[in-house]
């Protein structure tokens, strides 16, 4: 993949982009509009939850949710000076076109004999509104909904909630559609530093750990985030049968590797945690 330096680029300031990690803003490169996502700065990482690996994280786990069968939103790496280079992770504008975002929250806030509110994300209540909007067949929106959460266990995403899936409205039509999965920078424990890398690919017990204990779903039951590995196991047969026969065949660790080795920027201790942990948590869940 070409490198690019997105610091040259046409500015869009009239474009605004949620969310809490690291700044974002618009650009136009080679004719297309496309977001840079920037690592969080020294003054915005929290003590305990630094995702300075975040942008790596969005880039690798959108390429392989991609590859596995969920479609997510095409990304790629490069560099933006501003005083100093970072690296920044560039996720095609798929609003580009002129259709509107509707996240999931906004769309539960709508359906008024909800128990929660939009951001709620306890199971039973996400599952009630899908069955009741009106914007996508409730059917063929439980499968997304299903497929996404496999997906997410696999890359340990520990943020999906209402706020960053949803769907896609032409506004002349009002035609609505499934938006590609967005925002994958909780996936791959993007709050690891050196140290914790290290220790996750050279210590079973610090590896299991992550597999096993964290991160955890930001779905929840009975007010508890769901455990990935847990919860897979007790619907391996139930609701989640028919995302399991249609997104596993589709996980190509040897492929996956491949993609990691190419990936740009990443550090040879980046590549090595990456591989085992996901390998790791392909065991765990699939195997």
């Amino acid at each position: 993949m070409e490198l690019v330096d997105f610091t040259d680029c046409e500015r869009l300031p009239g474009r605004a982009y949620n969310g809490a990690n690291g700044k974002k803003i618009a650009v136009r490169y080679d004719g297309d509009v496309w977001l840079l996502k920037f690592p969080p700065s020294a003054a915005e990482k929290p003590t305990t939850l630094s995702c300075s690996n975040s942008c790596f994280s969005e880039h690798v786990a959108s390429t392989i949710a991609n590859m596995i069968g969920l479609k997510s939103h095409e990304t790629r790496l490069g560099t933006f000076t501003n005083g100093k280079t970072k690296v920044v992770c560039a996720c095609r504008d798929f609003t580009a076109d002129g259709k509107q975002l509707y996240d999931f929250c906004s769309i539960k806030n709508t359906v008024i004999d909800s128990e929660t509110g939009g951001t709620g994300t306890e199971l039973d209540d996400v599952l009630e509104t899908i069955d009741r909007q009106s914007f996508i067949d409730p059917v063929v929106l439980r499968a997304h909904f299903w497929d996404m959460f496999v997906v997410d266990a696999f890359l340990g995403n520990f943020d999906r909630h209402n706020g960053n899936w949803g769907f896609l409205v032409d506004p002349v039509t009002r035609k609505a559609e499934i938006a590609p999965a967005f925002d994958f920078g909780s996936c791959l424990l993007p709050q690891a530093d050196d140290d914790i890398m290290r220790r996750v690919v050279e210590d079973r017990a610090e590896l299991d750990a992550r597999i096993y204990n964290f991160p955890a779903s930001a779905l929840k039951q009975n007010g508890k985030k769901i455990g990935y590995v847990d919860f897979i196991s007790r619907n391996h047969d139930g609701v989640l049968a028919p995302s399991l026969k249609r997104i596993v065949p589709h996980i190509d660790l040897a492929a996956i590797s491949a993609v990691i080795d190419t990936t740009p920027y990443l550090t040879d201790l980046q590549r090595r945690f990456y591989k085992i942990y996901l390998a790791a948590r392909y065991e765990a869940m699939f195997a």
